[in-house]
């Protein structure tokens, strides 16, 4: 049985890893200016080539070197520092693969802009940003130097919003294939050295068998080149040995002299070479953990120039994350139906709302809300902004506005024609079965029911995954309710007896100190019970105890103040 690890030794040479020079964050921010200058895009995002597949492979190779390292592990055999540090956090490595999968979806991928030359031609030009950035960090992730670079790239080019997105899962990807690279390059120097070994025992005769003479063991060597971590382990075993006796040792040093090298140089470079692969393993997986911790939220709207726009003289800032989010997917929508850039028409709908605040200065103004740029995004405003922009409905958005535009009727005409369609079969089958029209009508009859009832399910379940829920645009009010905004909470009940009204003084309480920032205010809206008169015996003993317990709170939290 062939040894697993030894079939990484037959494999084509691998591809170097993605490492170059260090740049301190000044020359980053320069070297994304060049970049962001010299890419090219092709005309249309849904053409290029796939990176799913390399993840994949990426994947199944990385794992490959898992379970041959704990299996050299558990043999005792010598491993480098990068394979056991890689072999010990493996866990994380399989948790970015998840992540990748599940944040790249196809239909996401596909809206990328694709690079039109150059060594990653038709692959994402956000995949080459993240790859640079890789390379000219060794894979050491730092958020602000992050930030920095692709604000120092959209100094020249702005990113799309999918794009800013795509950062971290590209930089995965970028992170995971240099892994790849180097678990390759450890496991063909981890063989190399096996072979040496297995060499330099036979030659030594170690193992209880007599020792080889060096022609018939290096016989089979012929003029190959030697691969360098083969020579290092060599020369390690056998640098004790006198040349004399041991002419594997002369043998070897004539290689070496035809590669123009000599045995203290080899080792040094290989020395080298570990030593660096054990710092940009190291990096990687420090990198990944500390990814797998930020807020991606956070740093992709400090890097958002669509975000920089909205925030200029309105409250986007101020508004829910899912509000300003569905802000960016209005304006993505806008931008892919028409001849605008997501920045142009980001801007377009914060000087309409700035010009709208201008009239209603002047008292020219219908209200209030033109003055916001979601006026004009998911509002009202829209028809006529999407006129515009010159924007061209999409057939499945077009068909959305119809449904919505037709409302009940649509939806029972949907039932309708559906329950026929699932009708038209059996009676069809029925027909040319030779059933009369009376038992046509019978069938038709019959099956109408259970017909409709899927007929309404199958609407139903269209209609939903058409238009789904729809939150309202809401604030974020991360600090509380500002006193702008003073807010009372009502809350409507009977009085009905002494124990119910304790119970809502308690909830009242409870609601409070849930709610203990801002300019919040809870209440109750009482009244009593129906009567056949105005007035009951026993009202004013409960009004009395409702009174009283609204006293305790306000003594207890304070009264409100008098504004």
């Amino acid at each position: 049985m062939i040894d697993p690890l030894l079939r990484f030794k037959s494999r084509p040479e691998p591809e170097e890893p993605i490492r170059s020079e260090l740049f301190s964050i000044e020359r980053l921010e320069q070297h994304a200016e060049s970049l962001a200058a010299a890419q090219g895009v092709l005309p249309t995002s849904r053409k290029g080539r796939r990176l799913t597949p390399r993840v994949v492979d990426n994947g199944r190779v990385l794992l490959e070197f898992y379970r041959m390292t704990v299996r050299a592990i558990k043999e005792k055999r010598v491993i480098s520092h990068a394979a056991e540090w890689l072999a010990d956090n493996f866990y994380v490595v399989d948790e970015q693969l998840r992540d990748i999968r599940e944040d790249l979806p196809p239909g996401f991928y596909r809206l990328l802009p694709k690079l039109a030359e150059g060594p990653l031609k038709g692959y994402p030009r956000v995949y080459e940003l993240s790859w640079a950035f890789v390379s000219h960090t060794d894979s050491r992730f730092d958020p602000e130097a992050l930030r920095r670079f692709v604000l120092a790239y959209q100094r020249v080019t702005p990113l799309m919003i999918g794009e800013l997105w795509a950062v971290p899962i590209t930089l995965r990807m970028v992170l995971i294939e240099n892994l790849r690279r180097l678990a390759v390059r450890i496991m063909r120097g981890q063989a190399a050295r096996q072979e040496a070994d297995t060499l330099a025992d036979s030659l030594l005769g170690v193992g209880g068998g007599p020792a080889v003479p060096a022609q018939t063991a290096l016989k089979r060597f012929g003029k190959t080149r030697l691969v360098r971590a083969f020579a290092v382990q060599l020369v390690q075993r056998l640098r004790d040995q006198d040349p004399a006796v041991m002419p594997a040792l002369l043998w070897l040093n004539e290689r070496l002299a035809v590669q123009g090298t000599t045995a203290d140089e080899i080792v040094q470079l290989e020395h080298s070479r570990q030593a660096a692969a054990n710092v940009t393993v190291r990096n990687i997986i420090t990198s990944m953990r500390l990814m797998s911790a930020i807020d991606w939220t956070e740093f992709f709207e400090s890097v958002s120039l669509v975000d920089e726009a909205l925030k200029a003289g309105t409250g986007f800032a101020a508004q829910e994350f899912v509000t300003r989010d569905r802000y960016r997917h209005a304006i993505e929508e806008l931008a892919r139906g028409s001849e605008h850039s997501e920045l142009e028409v980001a801007r377009r709908a914060v000087l309409k709302a700035q010009r709208a605040r201008v009239k209603l200065e002047n008292g020219f103004g219908a209200g209030d809300r033109q003055t916001d740029p979601g006026y004009y995004l998911i509002a009202g405003g829209r028809k006529a902004f999407e006129q515009g922009l010159g924007f061209k409905d999409p057939a499945k958005r077009w068909f959305h506005h119809a449904c919505v535009k037709m409302g009940m009727p649509g939806y029972l005409g949907m039932i309708v024609i559906a329950t026929g369609l699932i009708l038209a079969l059996p009676l069809a089958h029925a027909f040319v079965s030779g059933v009369s029209l009376t038992g046509l009508l019978l069938l038709a009859l019959l099956a109408l029911i259970p017909a409709s009832d899927l007929a309404q399910a199958l609407t139903n379940r269209v209609v939903a995954s058409l238009f789904g829920p729809r939150v309202l645009p809401r604030l974020e009010l991360s600090e509380g309710v500002p006193s702008s905004l003073r807010t009372m909470v009502v809350m409507p009940v009977l009085l009905t007896g002494i124990r119910e009204i304790e119970k809502q003084i308690e909830a009242l309480e409870v609601h409070k100190l849930a709610n203990p920032d801002g300019d919040l205010r809870f209440a109750l809206l009482s009244d009593w019970t129906d009567a056949p008169s105005e007035g009951m015996p026993g009202d004013d003993e409960l009004l009395s105890a409702a009174a009283e317990g609204i006293a305790r709170l306000n003594q207890r939290y304070g009264p409100v103040p008098h504004r």
